[in-house]
């Protein structure tokens, strides 16, 4: 099972109910140089540099490989203060690592939050794919900072282990909106935070303790920024661990068919 699957199911509590299903999902994970090319039939596909496997430029977009990390110790805040955009550089195009495709800087592009936030950009015209540098203090495909969504978790896991439940804690946190909304919101922190926290403790066993809170983590680091520290520990595995903390795709249940019941054929009954 994946661990992107186990949302439908229920997060495990420890490393030991996990076993070695963790530890082997992100390690089969390898990271090539690529270069686009173009087949007899004009279709663009994605080359490898290492091995022989061919994957189509689509295949490399899907991999979360758009967004890159840009490794920063400052906060969203100074970010923004300092407007450390404009200091970003990617030296090579991750599609084309020896080059000639034209890669060039693309501007920049805004988030909501924090107010003045501006995202560093570049451009592929042979891949006909933008590039943007992440820092490390902002969630991804999350509005806010990692911050404000670990304070979110680690609200939450106080509150449960005190006895209350999600629900009460959701109410707290956003009182400005119905439960329902208020839940929701919650819920889209808390179960993506506790995929990436089991993926990470799982594949580093000792490291950052043996559960998968963030109090725990905190605690095995001796840091109350865990989000921001687990973006720089797991920096190679972000293409393939979940949003806010990777770059990686969004977990999408599954939704199951209802099966219909037919009919039995003959005579209806008396």
């Amino acid at each position: 099972m994946g661990i992107a699957e186990w949302a439908d199911v229920g997060f495990p509590e420890t490393v030991a109910e996990i076993g070695e299903a963790g530890r082997g999902w992100l390690s089969e994970k390898r990271d090539r140089g690529e270069a686009v090319a173009r087949d007899g039939h004009g279709v663009r596909r994605a080359k490898t540099f290492i091995g022989q496997r061919p994957a189509t430029v689509s295949a490399v977009r899907a991999s979360g490989r758009l967004q890159l990390r840009y490794a920063t110790a400052l906060t969203s805040e100074e970010y923004v203060r300092q407007k450390s955009w404009q200091q970003a550089s990617l030296e090579q195009c991750p599609l084309h690592r020896r080059g000639g495709c034209g890669f060039a800087r693309h501007g920049t592009y805004p988030r909501v939050k924090p107010a003045g936030t501006l995202i560093a950009r570049w451009y592929c015209p042979t891949g006909h794919t933008s590039f943007s540098l992440l820092p490390d203090c902002l969630a991804s495909r999350l509005g806010g900072s990692l911050d404000d969504v670990e304070d979110v978790v680690a609200t939450v896991e106080e509150k449960v282990a005190a006895g209350s439940s999600i629900e009460a804690a959701a109410e707290e946190i956003r009182p400005d909106i119905e439960l329902a909304s208020a839940l929701r919101w919650v819920r889209r922190r808390l179960g993506p935070v506790r995929v990436v926290l089991l993926a990470l403790v799982t594949l580093m066993p000792g490291r950052l303790g043996s559960e998968p809170r963030v109090g725990a983590v905190r605690e095995a680091l001796g840091s109350r920024q865990v989000l921001m520290g687990l973006r720089e520990i797991g920096s190679g595995h972000l293409a393939f661990l979940a949003p806010p903390v990777g770059f990686g795709p969004r977990h999408q249940r599954r939704r199951r068919r209802r099966r219909r019941t037919q009919h039995e054929t003959g005579p209806d009954p008396p």
